[in-house]
């Protein structure tokens, strides 16, 4: 880098020059990293599989990459200059979508922050958001970066999960079959409106209470019990007879299938019991083994 100076004689007669000259080949290099890195970085924003934007202190839109143009239908061009917030988000996330990015401008950056927007059609899609402060060279906030995920699907999916557990419930309590669940420590966890009627306990004085020491007579508590703690140990049992007594005295015979209840992650976290209430068909059976036996005594 060179600096040329006219040099002169004392009558101010031009005489020649006087170079000052600064190696400047590792600055050059550096510069020259820098827009290296820049450029990469630029490309990365441009190509990342993320809806990406960027805003200016002003909160106007100063990046904008190709699957943020993809997901909501607004090329780059469309966006660019746009105030972020008053142009993009819906009316009722307006506010906290502004917070979020005043925060990002002081210094406060913000992690999984979820909000709706809207494409150029019309369509609703979820985001996921994390908003990083932009700095200068001399450290001063510029803007802030937002890294999106689209989680539109995966919102469909979790509702989709949401009411087929709804069914489920529904389905379980309205049951004509007595349904509990307990957990791995064999306390109450479900029971339907059938176990209540047969049992005489409502779902309010069982829930939390240990199945096994509350609500199974002595005579069959071992029994259950290691049925439930096989199904605890993953060894579902199907027709498991037992008998019932109710909080009013009268006994049931009860026929149970103990099936083992998992999480998503396919962990233990308790048993389901199906039963069947088979008193009138076992007071069936005996009448007709007592009509049986009086036959063949009498022949």
């Amino acid at each position: 880098l060179l600096n040329a100076t006219t040099r002169r004689d004392w009558k101010g007669n031009v005489t020649g020059v006087v170079g000052v000259g600064q190696d400047i080949t590792a600055l050059n290099q550096v510069l020259a990293e820098s827009k290296r890195v820049a450029d990469d970085l630029t490309r990365l924003i441009e190509t990342a599989n993320a809806p990406i934007f960027g805003i200016d202190t002003h909160g106007q839109v100063t990046e904008w990459n190709a699957k943020a143009s993809g997901l909501l239908g607004y090329t780059k061009d469309e966006a660019l200059g746009e105030h972020l917030v008053q142009r993009f988000i819906t009316e009722e996330f307006k506010a906290s979508v502004s917070e979020v990015l005043e925060s990002a401008l002081i210094g406060k950056e913000t992690a999984n922050f979820e909000f709706p927007m809207f494409t150029k059609f019309g369509d609703r899609r979820d985001i996921l958001l994390n908003a990083t402060t932009r700095r200068g060279p001399n450290d001063e906030v510029t803007g802030v970066i937002g890294v999106g995920q689209d989680i539109s699907q995966i919102r469909e999916i979790t509702k989709e999960q949401e009411r087929v557990a709804d069914d489920l419930s529904r389905l379980i309590e309205s049951a004509n079959a007595p349904i509990f669940g307990v957990d791995l420590n064999g306390m109450v966890t479900e029971w339907n409106q059938k176990a209540a009627e047969i049992s005489g306990y409502p779902k309010q004085e069982t829930m939390g209470r240990n199945l096994v020491q509350n609500f199974i007579q002595p005579d069959y508590r071992k029994s259950v019990s290691d049925v439930l703690q096989n199904a605890l140990a993953g060894n579902e049992t199907a027709n498991f007879e037992f008998v019932l007594k109710s909080k009013h005295g009268d006994t049931f015979s009860v026929l149970l299938n103990a099936t083992t209840r998992r999480d998503g992650k396919g962990n233990v976290t308790g048993v389901v019991g199906v039963g069947q209430d088979i008193t009138e068909l076992n007071q069936v059976l005996a009448e007709s083994k007592r009509v049986a036996d009086d036959l063949t005594r009498r022949s």
